[in-house]
């Protein structure tokens, strides 16, 4: 799975080098648009915790979170259920 490689505590992520853009979209569409469908509302910088807890939740037993060098946005994770 991908996605947006933040946390969901602001104060950690004020030295994420696209910070101000991720939590304007966030704000402004990710979160409007989910509420607007029923979702959750969590937005695009809902946090690797975040997912991490949902994905343990899913019934995911092994959750690996992975970077890539040139990507500064995204995480990658990597599950599997034993």
């Amino acid at each position: 799975m991908q996605d947006i490689d933040a946390s969901r505590h602001p104060a950690k992520n004020t030295d994420h080098p696209l910070g101000p853009l991720l939590y304007t979209i966030s704000c402004m569409h990710c979160m409007t648009v989910s509420l607007a469908q029923g979702g959750l509302g969590l937005g695009a910088v809902w946090g690797r915790e975040t997912a991490e807890e949902m994905l343990r939740e899913a019934g995911f037993t092994r959750v690996t979170v992975n970077r890539l060098v040139h990507d500064v946005q995204n995480c990658y994770f990597v599950v599997r259920r034993d």
